[in-house]
């Protein structure tokens, strides 16, 4: 019996981020990227989220490599987490590896990592997968799209793209190696879907250096520019229209330094000599002369920007002349954090410049009428819609139908639903567990849990109150006076009233018990009455924490 081709989503399907995608032929498994994605503003602690990619752990030894789209955090921000659960060749192209690279430096992974760069047009024997990477459009240099034969048949990952035609490269995606696979015939399309609620076509990248100009040509002081500090491009765009109108530039964010110092290495960031000043110098360049590129475009409370915006910067403060401009979209979920910097920046006197206010930023996403043109190049026999929330994904089925693909081929699915091809045609088989792995600090997975979360979030949103008190067990009787605390709960002057209170609610409550009653028993009494004396009072539960010491 033939070996059976399978399509299992780790990540990426449902949500916008934490790309991670493996592709089984018999036993062997090509993973197609391995992303993070942004907290929600309710996971408090967390810094990102990966794939649960444990439905991998008892396959190691089926595992061939890592295949790459593109250097974003999406695509890799998860990649050094994979590398320590298994240890298998990556293949990326010469800008994602210099990005990949830097990230395993931090991780202490990089000397025991394999690393293979790939290119468009290159042919990659993997296992019985033949790799061919394609040039796409995307907010990145070196972005591929990715033909994988398989005995099963061929199939097309669009990976993230747009069909710019005037790209800031000058490199438009490849039309021809598209057309050249309808030509062999496709099994599957699997497309990137995070615009496709967005009708017509995405702008160019060009726009976005024409809002530049016209920021850097009136701004009467410094101009910050924050954006992704794996936005190679954009960071270059910045760069040379302040090359134009005679500005030095320096970096805020350790993450962009590293990238920028890797990207002009190989030769993806060009400068002229003597343009880069450090950031702790920047003080001798006039501010007229000045622009400061920056992360933290997402509100992400340690990153440059919101240091800024709260004057936490340990280099820089804002100046009433200064202009602020944010170029990224908006990740869904961070629209709060990201409206509380802007507000804090007009508050210190800056001006602000984001999208849609002004057009300092176009999406590196394909839009209906692109993805309805790729469908019509490509005619696959069937199609996924791949990278994005399920709102996304099913718009994306509609245009597929729109064009012709019969819906009994078309699945839409999230993750982990398995995808299976028999007779030419994909089924979707069995879920399997998976979801949010979150990271907090040196902590992973079990550690931060969703029972960890809740518990954050209680802790947020009614504070705490820690009892300690000295108990008699043979009399039953309290020790002198209880030591209590509250914190995040009311005002101070209100918690001292209710200190008082609440301390007369526990002498009460230890004086109900007998004598010979046990120290877990009193705390759980205790504990009891606090909650009812806290929800009578104030109509709300803090998280009451009680410890008996027995004498």
């Amino acid at each position: 019996m033939a070996e059976q081709l399978r399509i299992v989503p780790l990540g990426g399907l449902g949500e916008v981020g934490k790309n991670m995608m493996a592709i089984e032929y018999g036993r062997n498994i090509l993973v197609v990227d391995a992303g993070m994605m942004f907290p929600e503003s309710d996971m408090f602690g967390v810094d990102y989220i990966i794939p649960d990619f444990g439905y991998l752990m008892d396959k190691l030894d089926r595992i061939r490599a890592i295949v790459v789209t593109h250097g974003h955090e999406d695509h890799v921000g998860a990649l050094s987490h994979a590398l320590r659960a298994f240890n298998v060749p990556v293949y990326a192209t010469r800008l994602t590896r210099g990005i990949i690279e830097v990230k395993l430096r931090q991780a202490h992974l990089l000397e025991q990592t394999t690393l293979h760069t790939y290119a468009p047009g290159d042919v990659v024997k993997i296992g019985p997968f033949t790799i061919e990477p394609f040039h796409v459009c995307h907010s990145i240099p070196d972005t591929v799209g990715l033909g994988i034969t398989t005995p099963a048949g061929l199939l097309v990952h669009s990976g993230d793209f747009k069909l710019d035609h005037t790209p800031v490269d000058g490199w438009p995606t490849d039309f021809a190696k598209l057309a050249e696979f309808a030509g062999r015939g496709v099994l599957a399309l699997l497309a990137d879907s995070t615009n496709a609620t967005e009708p017509g076509t995405t702008p160019s990248e060009r726009m976005v250096t024409e809002a530049f100009d016209a920021v850097m040509r009136q701004a009467p002081g410094r101009v910050i520019i924050a954006t992704f500090a794996s936005l190679i491009s954009r960071i270059q765009q910045a760069i040379d229209v302040a090359d134009r109108y005679g500005r030095k530039f320096a970096i805020a964010g350790r993450t962009m330094a590293a990238y920028v110092k890797m990207a002009r290495g190989l030769g993806y960031i060009r400068a002229p000599e003597g343009m880069q000043v450090p950031l702790g110098d920047i003080g001798r360049v006039p501010d007229n002369e000045l622009l400061v590129l920056a992360t933290g475009v997402q509100g992400e409370p340690t990153a440059a920007l919101s240091r800024l915006a709260t004057g936490r910067h340990s280099s820089l403060r804002i100046k009433p002349n200064d202009t602020v401009v944010l170029s990224s979209h908006t990740i869904p979920g961070n629209e709060e954090m990201i409206h509380r910097v802007i507000n804090r920046l007009f508050q210190k006197g800056a001006d602000v410049y984001y999208a849609p206010i002004a057009p300092v930023h176009v999406s590196g996403h394909a839009s209906q009428e692109e993805e309805k043109l790729l469908l019509n190049i490509v005619r696959p026999q069937n199609f996924i819609p791949i990278h994005g929330e399920l709102r996304h994904l099913k718009q994306n089925a509609k245009l597929a139908a729109e064009v012709g693909i019969p819906q009994e081929r078309i699945a839409v699915v999230e993750n982990g639903y398995v995808l299976a091809f028999r007779g030419g045609r994909v089924h979707v088989e069995e879920r399997i567990p998976g979801g949010y792995v979150f990271v907090d600090g040196n902590w992973v997975g079990d550690a931060v849990g969703p029972g960890v979360i809740r518990a954050r979030q209680s802790l947020a949103k009614a504070g705490t109150c820690a009892v300690a008190l000295r108990y008699d067990q043979a009399r039953g009787k309290l020790l002198g006076s209880p030591r209590m605390t509250l914190r995040g709960f009311a005002a101070n002057r209100m918690e001292l009233a209710l200190g008082r209170e609440a301390r007369e609610v526990i002498q009460r409550a230890v004086q109900s018990v007998q004598p010979h009653t046990s120290p877990k028993t009193v705390e759980r009494v205790v504990q009891r009455a606090l909650t009812d004396f806290f929800y009578r009072r104030t109509k709300n539960r803090p998280e009451t924490i009680v410890i008996v010491l027995e004498e």
